[in-house]
């Protein structure tokens, strides 16, 4: 551990890394970095490194553990035996319990698990590198990752903490403002102002709270405007749009001409087959087609017997045969046959 600094806030109102008393650290986003992982995300902040993963909502086992009507969330929060200048023993120990208690705890009022009863939904935070703040850090990074499995939450969870050092309240502590200060205040909350984790160490005034939770949503303010921007980038990403070469666009463009070309045909011949004069004078040698396909029958019955064709003929006499043979000709067939049958007298 390094040695205590003799200030740590100097005669201009700066701190022992160059920010202002309410400046956070900066913060980078990466999401998705695990293939395997439903949702996934990995977050700088200072000089912490923190990789969370999220599996599920999946299926529960053993099934004695599971709920009836809604999902089991867990938060396993674990801080790598090389992340720390003195090397930790790995394996989890009572302080990593119980972030993993409080920070599973910060989501549960979040996460919609009464879509998914009967299953879990597993969060893993793995400190890579830490430098104060892990815990608020960690939160950050798995709500995005959250976000990043899909898990429907009713608002994204961002944390920020708030300590006291040379008697004046900075906001988001370094490694050795943690160290040394005089307290040290992590909340939580979603983007409605609802807090969901609240812890201190240390001791406060009723006033230095009271302020201290205001700076603590200023904060959280801020990076819950960084976690939405990294979303939005990442989405939009995955939907940017596909750069197609000039000469197949060329190739895209005759093709549409064609295809208007073609359109604009079938509409003319469209045209004509609504039309039958118009196709009858095209086209003389179809008159009688057409006309048997579109004339009505009943300018057929409305001819003249002159204007009937042989065919029509032909079958009169074929009609006549058959009445003279059957013997029910009319009055002028009678006639005929009274005077063959004189002839034939005389």
């Amino acid at each position: 551990m390094s040695d205590k600094p003799e200030k740590f806030i100097d005669e201009n109102g700066l701190r022992l890394d160059g920010r202002q008393i309410n400046e956070i650290r900066q913060m980078k986003i990466k999401i998705g970095v695990l293939s395997r992982a439903d949702g996934s995300c990995y977050l700088e902040w200072g000089n912490n490194k923190i990789l969370v993963a999220v599996y599920g909502p999946r299926e529960l086992h053993p099934r004695r553990l599971q709920k009836a009507d809604s999902a089991l969330i867990r938060y396993r929060y674990n801080m790598a035996a090389f992340s720390v200048e003195d090397r930790i023993r790995p394996g989890p120990s009572r302080r990593s319990i119980e972030i993993s208690k409080v920070s599973r705890e910060a989501f549960e009022p979040v996460i919609m698990t009464h879509l998914y009863p009967g299953a879990v939904i597993d969060v893993f935070a793995e400190v890579l590198q830490a430098d104060a703040g892990t815990r608020t850090a960690a939160i950050n990074a798995a709500s995005i990752a959250l976000a990043d499995a899909g898990i429907p939450m009713k608002s994204l969870v961002s944390a920020c903490a708030v300590g006291k050092v040379d008697g004046q309240l900075v906001l988001d502590l370094n490694k050795a403002e943690d160290n040394y200060g005089q307290a040290d205040l992590p909340v939580a909350m979603t983007q409605d102002g609802e807090i969901t984790l609240l812890q201190m160490d240390g001791n406060l005034t009723p006033e230095e709270f009271k302020r201290a939770l205001e700076m603590c949503k200023e904060g959280c303010r801020q990076i819950m405007e960084m976690q939405k921007e990294a979303l939005r980038n990442k989405f939009a990403d995955d939907h940017l749009p596909i750069e197609v070469p000039d000469e197949i666009v060329e190739t895209l463009d005759v093709a549409a001409t064609l295809e208007d070309v073609v359109e604009e045909n079938e509409g003319d011949e469209v045209e004509v087959d609504d039309s039958s004069e118009e196709t009858v004078e095209e086209d003389p040698e179809l008159e009688s087609e057409v006309e048997v396909e579109t004339g009505d029958a009943d300018e057929y019955a409305a001819e003249e017997p002159e204007e009937a064709d042989a065919d029509d003929d032909i079958l009169e006499v074929e009609e006549e045969s058959v009445d003279l043979i059957d013997g029910e000709a009319g009055d002028e067939d009678e006639g005929v046959a009274n005077e063959g049958s004189e002839t034939r007298e005389q």
